[in-house]
């Protein structure tokens, strides 16, 4: 089952997504200044997101809407082309070490 987030019809939706890859990191989460609220007042309404520089980091800012770069969709094909490379090797190696397991037990 999806998760499903509603969000009230006069806030406006958010630029950017949960997940979502951007020059500033990942983002884990957001939340909103709704128009005539005090916090609005005092910071300007608008969204404001939880980010993460990358996934082995345990930094976490806090920035604007305004304040977030996208990727461009050549950045986002690298960085994803990356982490699936990653990800392969990792695999390779742990099907190495599965075979010289299995081919020890059966030729013990």
């Amino acid at each position: 089952m999806q998760a499903t987030i509603s969000i009230p019809q006069h806030w406006g939706y958010p630029r950017f997504a949960l997940d979502q890859r951007t020059k500033n990191g990942i983002i884990l989460g957001l939340y909103c200044y709704p128009n005539g609220t005090e916090l609005a007042e005092q910071f300007d309404d608008g969204w404001r997101y939880v980010l993460m520089p990358n996934k082995n980091s345990d930094e976490i800012s806090y920035l604007q809407e305004n304040q977030i770069q996208p990727l461009s969709p050549q950045e986002l094909f690298t960085q994803i082309t990356a982490e699936i490379e990653f990800y392969q090797r990792q695999i390779s190696i742990l099907q190495q070490q599965l075979f010289a397991i299995t081919e020890g037990s059966t030729n013990g």
